[in-house]
């Protein structure tokens, strides 16, 4: 019930604005060309039963909106007055029935404040610790180094037991067909239905006795032995080698930028919590 009234909610915001879309998708071409451009956010009083709607809060919600993409314009601006004045309303008609008195009701609106508080925090700390091209190409350069030279197109058998494992080598030596086997006694749902087959990719992607695996096995060959790692014992079998080509650094440049600023933001965390007093259970 809780989840159908907040998607109500989010519907009617949405309508909201879809009423101003299409207002706007009826007007002349050039008339939109002309509204496409930035306008001032009005500056006008917004009074609902005596209380004033703060031009914090237009602002707030045009900002927004603005991230979303969604053009500035006369109808959007209708549209955010409409709305706020709607919510004001709202919310006005549920303070009178007490509802902001419920406690579930201010432990939730209590969480809701923290959520834009900790939003803030985060972004302030992305801003007062710009990461710089220079930091991004140190990584960017460290990582392409991790990924060695070629990649491989790789098919392998899980099994639990050392022994079944040499079982199944013993079986392919005989002419067996590794991928019915795989199919039917691999342990790894993401490959075991493509006949074990793990495609293309890097030595690096695999976890080290894999990997080592990997790279010494010759071309079209089946690993003489078992290979452990903490996912059981594999049967490797190494299809297909090139070179491998890593993507240029303006590629994946802001792939790096948003990894950096996670990385940042979990670091002041985990600082925090370190330094934070905790009782309770």
């Amino acid at each position: 019930m809780q989840r159908q009234l907040r998607n109500l909610a989010v519907a009617l915001l949405a309508g909201t604005f879809a009423v101003a879309a299409g207002a706007q998708d009826k007007a002349p071409a050039k008339a939109k060309a002309a509204e496409s451009a930035p306008k001032k956010a009005s500056t006008g009083r917004l009074v609902v039963n005596g209380v004033t709607i703060p031009q914090s809060r237009i602002d707030a919600m045009n900002k927004e909106l603005n991230l979303q993409g969604q053009p500035d314009n006369a109808e959007r601006q209708q549209a955010v007055r409409e709305e706020l004045v709607n919510r004001e309303v709202l919310a006005q008609a549920a303070a009178k029935r007490g509802l902001d008195k419920n406690a579930d009701i201010a432990a939730q609106m209590e969480m809701a404040r923290q959520a834009v508080l900790v939003r803030a925090l985060f972004e302030s700390e992305v801003k007062a610790n710009p990461i710089t091209d220079a930091d991004l190409q140190k990584q960017y350069e460290q990582f392409k180094g991790s990924m060695g030279t070629n990649e491989y197109k790789v098919a392998h058998i899980l099994v639990d037991k050392e022994d079944e494992a040499k079982q199944i080598i013993d079986q392919l030596n005989k002419g067996g067909d590794f991928a019915k086997i795989a199919k039917d006694k691999s342990k790894d749902p993401g490959s075991k239905d493509n006949g074990g087959d793990l495609d293309w990719g890097p030595s690096a992607r695999y976890v080290k006795p894999f990997a080592d695996a990997v790279t010494t096995q010759q071309k079209g060959k089946i690993s003489a032995a078992p290979v452990k790692t903490d996912f059981g014992y594999h049967v490797i079998r190494v299809d297909d080698v090139r070179p491998l080509k890593v993507p240029e650094f303006a590629e994946v440049k802001d792939q790096f930028r948003q990894r950096a600023q996670q990385q940042m933001i979990q670091k002041m965390v985990m600082d925090l919590r370190t330094k934070a007093k905790v009782e309770g259970n």
